[in-house]
């Protein structure tokens, strides 16, 4: 197995949206002959985006996984979602695989997304082989794509392929290194040729500067460049191979993937330069433990996604982390205190299965059915030799939407029907709001909800409607109110007594609610003191004003009296709350609204119109920072005015424009809010 790993290669294709991965993920597949055609997104023929709503909108909504022979090494390709809606696990599909193949839209460069994804490439520690794709488009740049590199990734770019004519005249391309053309033949494959004369002098430069590069990644053999005045092949190679796998410098290949120029000269670059899974830096457990990357160890296989299949059903990806995974084999979910049976191995080709008969080691992924009770994110081991790989960061969700039902009495299809697509996608959040009975879904855009819900709809046959979610306003006291909350009620048997004397004040902002038994002499007696607390508190979370919880205030019982048949717990409750309402009329009421951190990245000449437009939305803006040419924009924004800010971002930068955003803090709202929200309160109530 020792040879096999060696030369086997687990790359993640990643880019932004549109840079082209799935095509040249279907590039690479036919190249090595997995597949007899070029499947092409704009006819919704490709192997790897194969769900319905991939093939409607043009675009990778989920990770896809391959396996392809080249020269009889495997490779294991993962095909990354590029749009900020649907790539918030990326953290767990990098921690699948051994390097990247970062994709570069040689139309755009480098855009503000690039920039995040190449971090987070970076974070996970993997080393890099840059294709520069869409050589062959109209606005094909390539002196610009390639400059981008260096200006705004911060990293040493190698060329080791420079383009032979572009647009529609690129025709191949020069290996820097051997100084050899090589001609696309039309087919997929490139013959050799000679470097053409104009050419000559460029390609002489590069390759000096590209040795120059290697030799300053590494100090000795910048020694022996500074004694010789040159490297041999075999240094180069060796500096090339030491400097990607440390991530000191980034080789760059080119290719265009629609019309399959370059997919054999790309699978030989990753040959040569990607590392094997052999050299994987230690996985680190959630206890801190390490476990190395080799075949002779206890086998340990990281959930890295989870796939629902129509036939197979439920499939749990599996990345090898150490020792051999084989079919028939009894792992231990530590996690989950359970056991699982592993049973088929399948590799995966998009949605096409093929069985895996033969035990697979470290960097190999394969996809286990129906197992029993493991979700993404859990680590399955040898039950003697505990393994939990450390989890990686996940993307915090930036929109909520309310999910209903078209058919009054079918709330509990959907949240059911949208709750099966959870396991899948770590990046949806489901939960049931307790002060508005709303089922809400969180995501990463308003394009990643309605997608979930289109799926969940063709799926489960269920109707879902969508609608924009109550935003959590709070409401507070403005100031102090001493106040008597009595209920007296007599009914023809025994009747109902409470009465208490309540003095209310508000606190600082997030100081939360106070309740201070002052009683001395037993006006009211001790076992119903709680009650009066539970009824302040009752009333409080249903709110006075626009049905928004009441915050940080104190209340303090001083003073009360009973009777001695007639009092109970639910009397003295009932005073408790009568008391709230009268001091929320006594004192008066503000309304605070939610105010999120929101940290905007655009290129420089869009910074006027979003500051312009944060500000419109009652945003303050912070501050702002530009680095080669993208400026980060910080604002505290209110949640109401930022909900679909997704959309409009994209509108306003041309798709260029990334956001994050996390709840800040509480503010009073503006008189016009307040009307607003008091009123839609009041309706919702049948009230005038």
């Amino acid at each position: 197995m020792l040879d096999v790993l060696k030369g086997q290669r687990t790359y993640a294709l990643v880019g932004h949206g549109g840079s082209g991965k799935t095509s040249l993920a279907e590039m690479l597949l036919f190249a090595a002959g997995e597949t007899d055609r070029l499947g092409k997104i704009e006819e919704g023929t490709t192997l790897l985006d194969f769900e319905p709503e991939e093939i409607k909108r043009r675009g990778s909504i989920q990770p896809a996984f391959a396996r392809l022979l080249w020269k009889k090494n495997p490779h294991y390709l993962i095909d990354t979602p590029g749009d900020n809606n649907f790539n918030g696990d990326l953290g767990y599909l990098l921690a699948a695989a051994d390097s990247a193949l970062f994709v570069i839209d040689a139309v755009d460069g480098v855009k503000p997304l690039t920039r995040k994804l190449w971090k987070q490439v970076k974070e996970a520690g993997l080393p890099a082989l840059i294709v520069i794709n869409k050589m062959d488009r109209d606005r094909a740049d390539f002196d610009m794509a390639f400059a981008s590199i260096a200006e705004q990734l911060g990293v040493k770019p190698v060329l080791l392929q420079m383009p032979m004519g572009q647009r529609e005249s690129f025709k191949g391309v020069v290996d820097v290194l051997e100084n050899k053309a090589y001609v696309f033949d039309g087919k997929g494959g490139a013959a050799p040729a000679d470097v053409p004369g104009d050419m000559a002098d460029d390609v002489a430069v590069m390759r000096e500067t590209m040795i120059e590069n290697i030799a300053e990644s590494d100090e000795t053999l910048m020694e022996a460049y500074l004694e010789e005045g040159a490297l041999s092949a075999e240094q180069i190679a060796e500096g090339l191979s030491k400097g990607v796998a440390a991530g000191l410098l980034a080789p760059v290949v080119v290719c265009a993937a629609l019309e399959n120029k370059g997919g054999s000269l790309l699978l030989d670059a990753a040959q040569a330069l990607l590392p094997s899974p052999l050299a994987h830096a230690p996985f680190v457990g959630d206890d801190g433990s390490e476990r190395l990357s080799r075949d002779d160890l206890p086998v340990s296989a990281f959930v890295c996604k989870t796939i629902a299949d129509p036939y197979a059903g439920q499939l749990s990806v599996l990345r090898v982390l150490s020792g051999q995974l084989s079919s028939d084999m009894s792992l231990a979910n530590p996690e989950r205190d359970g056991k699982e049976r592993i049973g088929q191995l399948l590799f995966l080709k998009g949605k096409e299965t093929v069985p895996c008969k033969e035990a697979i080691g470290p960097g190999a992924i394969v996809a286990v059915p129906k197992l029993k009770n493991t979700h993404t994110g859990d680590t399955l081991c040898d039950e003697k030799a505990r393994f939990v790989l450390d989890r990686p960061k996940m993307a915090q969700q930036l929109i909520t939407y309310a999910l209903a039902a078209a058919e009054k009495g079918e709330e509990d299809k959907v949240y059911q029907a949208v709750h099966k697509l959870l396991d899948e996608d770590l990046t949806l959040r489901l939960f049931r709001d307790e002060e508005t009975g709303d089922i809400l879904l969180s995501g990463m855009g308003q394009l990643h909800i309605e997608t979930a819900v289109e799926k969940a709809k063709r799926r489960f046959k269920v109707e879902i409607l969508l609608k924009t979610p109550k935003v959590p306003y709070r409401e507070t006291l403005k100031g102090k109110a001493d106040v008597q909350g009595r209920h007296k009620k007599q009914t023809g048997g025994r009747g109902q007594f409470g009465d208490c004397f309540v003095r209310f004040e508000p606190k600082r902002p997030g100081e939360g609610y106070e309740f201070e038994d002052a009683i001395v002499g037993g006006s009211i007696p001790r076992q119903y003191i709680p009650a009066v607390d539970k009824g302040v508190q009752e009333s409080a979370q249903r709110g006075f004003l626009s049905g928004n919880p009441v915050v940080d205030f104190k209340a303090t019982l001083y003073d009360g009296s009973y009777h001695n048949v007639d009092s109970s717990e639910m009397a003295f409750k009932i005073a408790g709350s009568l008391a709230f309402k009268k001091a929320c009329e006594t004192a008066g009421m503000r309304l605070l609204e939610p105010y999120m951190l929101v940290s905007v990245s655009v290129p420089d000449q869009y910074m006027g119109d979003i500051i312009g437009d944060l500000s419109s939305r009652r945003g303050k803006v912070l501050g702002s920072d530009s680095v080669a040419g993208v400026t980060e924009i910080k604002a505290h924004v209110p949640m109401n005015e930022i909900l679909r800010y997704a959309p409009d971002l994209r509108s306003m930068t041309g798709g260029q424009g990334v956001f994050t955003m996390e709840f800040a803090h509480y503010e009073e709202a503006p008189p016009p809010v307040v009307e607003k929200v008091v009123a839609e309160y009041r309706k919702s109530r049948g009230e005038e």
